[in-house]
């Protein structure tokens, strides 16, 4: 058995494991595996998945470095690590989970398909010790029928076979030491020491694997300790100050790091939380529960405000990791009583780590949520942490691929090939996605290999200078100014510039240096020093990576600072979109306060600040016909404090023209049942952040009233993450509901959006879901009808 613990008592998580597959050795003996560069195994590996047809990895330029709390490629162009979990390496069985009946070819493509770019590999220091001797053995957890690649290897020929697959299918891999010893329990040891494990062991066997790899970007994240714990009266413990004691978690972080950093500067290295820290004015030696703030194993980050990671010249390298469960896994305090993601976010996800993201002090990677969709609390967390995640752009890896996660379960169900689509579903959202398809972490490979009609890669996205493609240049930005300035902060705007395929993005250089990227007309350089000239220029890149000229320099002074000012002014309110084209959206809110006078207005689209305005309104352009955006406003006064942001707006661009006028928003709805407050009303109301749910049976439906008999040309249907397999589209003139005429009709629906061309007439027209896609209801977040 695999046990996983939880928060602030014993919550045992069980892996239950087949007993044939419990605590394997070979039979033969240790095969002698030698250490230093990855073996010709690595190499035949890398021929044989060629052979298949997959491709060719492309070798280097895919390392990665933090910019304030982003994490940007070489290029400065920003990234999001999305991925999951795959544990097996850690336990005894010394290799992947699930390899005694799925394959790993198989199970890697999957992955890739459903668009996880980067896998968390979880191994054990004593299994690192163990390959950097030479005493890597035949595992017995491989099933060689239905994994004949990988008969006769070792755990670590396994593990570079598998790396092999990762570069072919352009996965990306982020390595974490989960426990001291090779234990299906070990994670449940507090610290990263334990009996003939040594802290300089722990140490050195980073600096092997880092030494082993460090030519090799398909590892670009070292995750140096899984989830250390302990509690105030418990011993060990970790712990996090300024010391440099052995049970210093953000000590040996330290080292770890500057260790892992000094044989590979370029790889990024991932800091998890402890599980308490003491109050203000209160001491680690105080052995009093209520002196201290507690939080999920690897999940409390408080100490990072008092006392920081310094890993010197590597701080760009520096990520920080928490870990988030839900009530499922614990009933922590913050899941009794009335709990909404609000109370989540301010009780506890802001306190413990949100707020090195809002800070811009470092990027974040919840290196693991996720758990049973239960349709009651346990759902509603890990919606409301994958929404913040999603609007935030946060990195993830979800917990976990395994099945045999007992008090999470996994995306794959218990046959290792069959996904759990309920639960991707859930997930979909928080994965990267440009232009309906996965964005991967290569530059050359797109994610799902050679000829994937799913994923793409950083070059498709980016631009990679494609021979014989695009060359003009988009025009040169122009009219830079600088609407807002604080003594710490510049804000900048522009003009946008054109191009004959379309600007992808904008570079801001300060001086000659690449400060940032931004996708709008609209940045602001953070983190400067008061009374200080800077010269900006702004280049436009298109998508094949030609970039213009550079515009007019424009220096600009920060304000000398020194006020009494840090009140910052009160969240913006009401936001709203007033207007929509099929490429713009036209927002507005409601006032802020402040004592000294709002200065400016940032807005953010899907997590990334495009403009800085001084009224109450902005309009988005350049934008997709059809699509959904999340906006968000924050209020900054002249001392430069910047409120929190305002509740999160989502709201969808027009449909292409051709289709008719809207007839439905605003129209009068009927549903046949209603699941949490999710009124059929919704539906039509325009705004593509609510919705209408059912309740979960089939034979659901939801009808709208036009008003008057009108010429129906187009329906389009934007479902929520439980839609219907099987449904009809219908229209009546009559007021009893008793006859419908079919528009249109499909069993084999798969969500997303659905753009209908119809042709009918009449006053009603109904959405019959007939049988369901997911074990809830039916839910869509708009229902539009168009036509004369």
């Amino acid at each position: 058995m695999n046990l996983f613990t939880r928060g602030r008592s014993l919550a045992i998580r069980a892996v239950g494991v087949a007993s044939v597959m419990a605590v394997a050795v070979a039979s033969g003996g240790l095969a002698a595996h030698a250490a230093g560069p990855p073996s010709s195994v690595r190499a035949s590996a890398v021929a044989e998945v060629s052979a298949t047809g997959f491709g060719t990895a492309a070798a280097g330029g895919d390392w990665l470095h933090t910019q304030g709390n982003k994490i940007v490629d070489e290029n400065g162009d920003e990234v999001w690590l999305t991925g999951t979990n795959w544990f097996g390496f850690n336990a005894t069985e010394r290799v992947f989970h699930g390899l005694w009946s799925g394959n790993i070819t198989g199970i890697t493509k999957s992955m890739a398909d459903r668009g996880i770019n980067i896998v968390r590999v979880p191994v054990s220091t004593q299994l690192l010790l163990e390959w950097k001797n030479g005493q890597a053995a035949v595992p017995s957890g491989v099933n060689t029928y239905a994994n004949p690649e990988l008969k006769d290897l070792t755990t670590l020929q396994v593990f570079d076979y598998w790396l092999a697959l990762c570069e072919q299918y352009g996965i990306k891999v982020l390595l974490d030491v989960h426990s001291a010893e090779a234990d299906n329990s070990g994670h449940i040891y507090p610290v990263w020491w334990k009996g003939p494990v040594t802290s300089e062991q722990f140490y050195s066997a980073w600096e092997w694997v880092t030494a082993r790899y460090k030519d090799d970007d398909t590892i670009v994240a070292m995750d140096v300790k899984n989830e250390p714990h302990g509690k105030q009266t418990e011993s060990p413990r970790a712990k996090w100050d300024g010391s440099t004691d052995q049970d210093n978690f953000k000590y040996a972080c330290e080292t770890a790091g500057k260790r892992i950093l000094a044989v590979n500067p370029k790889v990024l290295v991932l800091c998890e939380g402890i599980e308490i820290y003491p109050r203000a004015g209160k001491s680690w030696s105080s052995q009093t529960e209520t002196d201290y703030h507690f939080n999920w194993w690897g999940g409390n980050l408080r100490g990072v405000r008092d006392h920081p990671v310094d890993l010197g010249a590597g701080n760009s390298q520096l990520v920080y990791s928490p870990h988030d469960y839900g009530p499922l896994v614990f009933q922590q305090p913050w899941f009794k009583g009335d709990w909404t993601r609000t109370t989540l976010e301010r009780d506890v996800w802001d306190p413990n780590w949100l707020y090195l993201h809002k800070e811009n002090t470092a990027p974040l990677l919840i290196g693991e949520w996720g758990g049973f969709l239960d349709n009651g609390p346990n759902q509603k967390w890990m919606t409301a942490l994958r929404d913040l995640v999603a609007e935030n752009r946060i990195h993830q890896t979800f917990w976990c691929l395994n099945p045999n996660s007992g008090d999470t379960g996994g995306l794959l169900l218990n046959d290792w090939a069959t996904w759990d689509e309920a639960k991707y579903a859930l997930l979909k959202p928080a994965l990267w996605q440009s232009g309906g398809k996965f964005v991967g972490l290569d530059h050359q490979v797109r994610l799902g290999g050679a000829g994937s009609t799913t994923g793409i890669s950083l070059a498709d996205l980016y631009g990679g200078g494609t021979p014989g493609g695009d060359t003009r240049a988009p025009t040169v930005p122009a009219a830079l100014t600088s609407p807002a300035k604080t003594s710490t902060s510049v804000g900048l705007s522009w003009t946008a510039s054109t191009d004959d395929t379309g600007v992808t993005a904008y570079d801001v250089y300060r001086g000659t240096t690449k400060v940032g990227t931004s996708t709008g007309t609209a940045y602001t350089d953070a983190g400067l020093t008061a009374g200080t000239a800077y010269t900006y220029t702004v280049r436009a890149r298109d998508a094949a990576g030609n970039t213009s000229a550079a515009s007019p320099p424009l220096t600009v002074t920060t304000s000398t600072g020194g006020g009494s000012d840090t009140t910052a002014p009160t969240v913006p309110g009401n936001p709203r979109s007033t207007g929509r084209t099929t490429t713009g959206l036209t927002l507005a809110w409601d006032a802020s306060t402040d004592d000294t006078g709002v200065s400016t207005y940032l807005v953010s689209r899907n997590g990334t600040q495009v403009a800085s305005v001084t009224g109450t309104a902005y309009t988005d352009a350049g934008l997709t016909p059809s699509t959904a955006y999340t906006y968000t406003v924050r209020a900054r006064d002249a001392a430069g404090n910047t409120s929190a942001a305002s509740v999160p707006l989502q709201v969808s661009t027009a449909d292409e023209t051709g289709g008719g006028t809207l007839l439905s928003q605003g129209r009068n709805a009927w549903a046949s049942s209603t699941e949490a407050g999710n009124n059929p009303d919704r539906a039509v109301d325009g705004n593509a952040s609510t919705r209408w749910g059912s309740t979960f049976q089939d034979n659901q439906w939801i009808n709208v009233d036009l008003g008057a008999t009108r010429s129906i040309s187009r329906v389009v249907l934007d479902w929520e993450a439980a839609y219907a397999r099987g449904y009809r589209v219908q229209v009546s003139n009559d007021p009893n509901f008793s006859t419908w005429t079919d528009l249109f009709a499909t069993t084999t629906g798969d969500g997303g959006t659905d753009t209908l061309t119809v042709n009918g007439a009449g006053r009603y027209v109904r959405v019959l879901g007939q049988s369901r896609a997911t074990p809830y209801g039916i839910s869509l977040y708009e229902f539009r009808v168009y036509g004369a």
